[in-house]
């Protein structure tokens, strides 16, 4: 008996592999782990976003990159992957909150909110003639006064986090996330955290290259970071990198 193939099985996204894989899918997750680094943190005084914005050219105008989206008051989206396959997703969430809030008065779940997205991508894998979206979204907000954070799969899948990273930084960020998380920090202390990971994951990061937003539980509000901020914050945590990777090279 001839064996097939797996790239056989790679041509259209409703065919399984013998081993129950759909390769469609892994193709649009590996889209994601080369994408540019988002990083995302709740603390009880509110969620932090914070991504990396790759810029390839010095003629690109930095404002232009947009990888963090408000969708409402009280819940933004971090992207990782497809840029434009995530705009499309975005533009839906914002329909869905609004929609919710016109419906019952009152802001959109984050979870739900989170739930109805991913029921659209589970949709594209399973439907000839379609691709998956090759995006992560890291969907952030307020319920009320607690803080929630879901990071969403190609296929569909979703996990809520305390803190969490997608793209091509995600073992660097995550490896420091979990040595340094802590159920007590502060939105200062989550934001420079968020920063600290950016800088680790991709040491020669410019400033100007990061965007970052909070949305704290007083206001209830989305707020980009200013750029100052994030400058101060970029230089502390490289110094305190630098610092650290000098005592360990006396250790050793």
């Amino acid at each position: 008996m001839q064996m097939v193939p797996p790239t056989a099985y790679d041509r259209a996204i409703t065919v399984f592999s013998p081993e129950g894989r759909l390769y469609q899918v892994e193709y649009a997750r590996e889209a994601v782990r080369r994408g540019t680094t988002a990083v995302g943190i709740t603390c009880k005084e509110g969620v932090v976003l914070a991504v990396d914005r790759r810029v390839t050219s010095r003629l690109v105008k930095i404002e232009s990159i947009e990888k963090i989206f408000q969708i409402d008051d009280h819940v933004a989206a971090a992207t990782s992957g497809l840029v434009a396959d995530a705009r499309v997703l975005i533009d839906r969430a914002r329909l869905e909150a609004q929609i919710y809030r016109l419906s019952y008065g009152e802001e959109i779940p984050i979870e739900l909110l989170a739930k109805k997205i991913c029921d659209i991508k589970q949709a594209y894998t399973q439907h000839g003639g379609v691709r998956p979206f090759g995006v992560s979204l890291l969907i952030a907000g307020l319920d009320k006064n607690t803080s929630r954070l879901f990071e969403t799969d190609p296929s569909g899948a979703l996990i809520e986090y305390k803190a969490t990273a997608i793209g091509s930084g995600r073992p660097v960020v995550m490896e420091l996330l979990e040595k340094e998380y802590n159920d007590n920090l502060t939105l200062d202390d989550a934001l420079y955290l968020a920063i600290k990971s950016l800088v680790k994951a991709n040491e020669e990061i410019k400033a100007e290259n990061i965007d970052a937003c909070i949305i704290d539980t007083k206001t209830q509000q989305f707020k980009k970071v200013d750029i100052k901020k994030i400058l101060e914050l970029v230089d502390k945590a490289k110094k305190e990198l630098e610092s650290n990777k000098e005592k360990k090279n006396k250790n050793e």
